[in-house]
């Protein structure tokens, strides 16, 4: 049985503990050999802190370590350096004052390399900053080497306080004056690098450092954290020939569904990772498809900010280059939000326009977000509604067109009151394209926004239906609109063709809210 690192951030507890290690020190060569001063942002779990533990092993000169990986005779071991590391995760920062925090890190580092601080001792009137400056200055002087800095989840002081923006903003002010000191510390620095989950409010944080190479959207990094195609076909094959045969689908079959399933964080809109949390879970977990990392991070503050901005469709998503790297934290933009923590990802890039094309990654991250999403639109956020959209299915599958109608009318019953009567055809919008979508992970099934196409198609083993929804107008007219613009005619000569074509026009009544006529029709 191999050893998978779930949750390790460890590189020596990985190498040491004979667990399975995909090797990324190429890029950390090339990072090496380009520059010194680096800012890497990307989703949690994502191997961010694996990435700084390795770079501490490798500056520490740890070379029993690297043996058979990539790095190992590309690096002088000989020459090492001293290394300031700051895991933010590992603080208690609510509560405390960060300034505090930060001090009490930074005389713990001074402790490990038997460092005395001045400032300390003479009781002067200073911040973390002057403390952390002191320290870099005395390594150098000490070991004749230049020191290396390593942060991880640099953040975390100002999105865990999203929230309270008064507190945010404080935690803001003490990180800008803290990393603020590196830049004049140049002299004494071998190698910085901060990563962190978003890339809040950059400049302002990041004004007195403004030297820093950022390689988030980076061609060359895209998969500097993260599982490629080709990385997970060489280490997992024996696990997917396994598993593929316990299903009895094909080795390729088996390889589709995991790479629609886990595959698709990119970027820079091509080259394409899997996370690496949902990988290791699910072959840890004999190859059951579940939702393994959005679980670990229920996003409930970001779908309340989506329900409160009545977001609730993320496909095809058009945004700018500047909308998508700049972020301000007073003033909250759901798809940047929702892109930096890893909930939509980059499909394409416009050169000539500076666009990104955003959508979701995989199929965990899009039936779990709008499940979520669908639930806030309810006004049921405890209540699941997966069994209501299988219902839903095997109505479908049954032909039970009755019964269908029923589940959609149970749907959209618990609607609170005062945001329908001011906003239904929104809420009314929202409802049917969340339901649709979800379905569409058990059935075959499709929303359609574009002028002149179906409000939904829906494949199962013998039926393919054409939903077609009005508000407020008669069942009849979205009974006609199916025939008139022939949604059901290139499933008559396609591979669905030995299937029952049925056409269901519905109307729904505001008034009512709920389903006030619906004809069928089998053609």
């Amino acid at each position: 049985m191999r050893r998978y690192p779930i949750g390790i951030q460890s590189f020596k507890e990985i190498i040491t503990g004979n667990y399975l290690y995909v090797d990324k020190t190429a890029f950390i060569h090339q990072m090496k050999a380009m520059g010194k001063y680096y800012f890497l942002s990307r989703p949690r779990r994502f191997g961010k802190s694996l990435l700084i533990s390795t770079l501490q092993a490798l500056y520490e000169g740890r070379q029993e370590l690297f043996t058979g990986l990539y790095i190992a005779d590309k690096w002088d071991f000989g020459q090492t350096n001293p290394t300031i590391v700051i895991y933010f995760n590992a603080f208690t920062l609510r509560g405390n004052s960060l300034d505090a925090v930060l001090q009490n890190a930074i005389r713990e580092q001074a402790e490990t390399h038997q460092i005395e601080l001045t400032a300390q001792i003479e009781g002067l009137n200073f911040k973390a900053g002057t403390l952390f400056q002191e320290l870099i200055q005395k390594l150098h002087a000490k070991t004749g080497r230049k020191v290396v800095v390593l942060i991880d989840e640099y953040d975390k002081p100002i999105v865990d306080f999203l929230e309270e923006l008064d507190i945010a903003e404080a935690n803001r002010n003490t990180l800008k004056s803290f990393y603020g000191i590196l830049k004049p510390a140049d002299e004494h620095l071998e190698f910085v690098l901060l990563t962190g989950v978003s890339k809040f409010a950059k400049v302002s944080v990041f004004s007195d450092l403004n030297n820093l190479n950022d390689i988030t959207l980076k061609k060359q990094f895209n998969e500097v954290v993260g599982i490629t195609q080709a990385e997970l076909e060489a280490t997992f094959s024996e696990e997917i020939a396994r598993f593929a045969q316990e299903t009895e689908v094909s080795y390729e079959t088996f390889l589709g569904q995991i790479k629609h399933w886990y595959n698709g964080y990119s970027w820079g809109g091509k080259a394409t990772v899997y996370n690496p949390f949902s990988l290791l879970n699910f072959f840890s977990d004999s190859g059951a498809f579940r939702n393994y990392w959005f679980s670990t991070g229920t996003p409930t503050w970001l779908v309340q900010e989506a329900f409160k901005n009545r977001f609730f469709d993320f496909t095809n998503l058009e945004i700018t280059e500047n909308r998508l790297e700049s972020f301000d934290f007073k003033n909250l933009y759901t798809p940047t939000l929702l892109f930096q923590t890893g909930y939509l990802t980059i499909k394409s890039y416009s050169k000539t326009d500076y666009t990104y094309i955003l959508d979701y990654p995989n199929e965990e991250v899009r039936l779990s977000l709008n499940q979520y999403l669908l639930e806030a639109f309810r006004g049921k956020e405890n209540e699941e509604v997966i069994p209501k959209v299988l219902q839903l299915r095997n109505a479908l599958n049954n032909n039970d067109i009755a019964t269908a109608i029923e589940i959609i009318n149970i749907i959209f019953s618990t609607l609170p009151y005062d945001l329908w009567q001011r906003e239904n055809e929104r809420f009314y919008h929202a409802l049917i394209h969340l339901t649709f979508t979800i379905l569409g992970v058990y059935v075959q099934s499709e929303i359609h926004t574009a002028r002149g196409r179906c409000d939904a198609i829906v494949h199962t083993q013998k039926y393919s239906y054409a939903f077609e929804f009005k508000l407020d107008k008669t069942a009849q007219e979205a009974l006609d609109q199916i025939f008139e613009k022939g949604y059901l005619t290139p499933f008559k000569e396609s591979s669905a063709s030995s299937k029952t074509l049925i056409a269901v026009g519905i109307n729904f009544s505001t008034e009512r809210k709920a389903v006030e006529s619906w004809l069928s029709k089998t053609l």
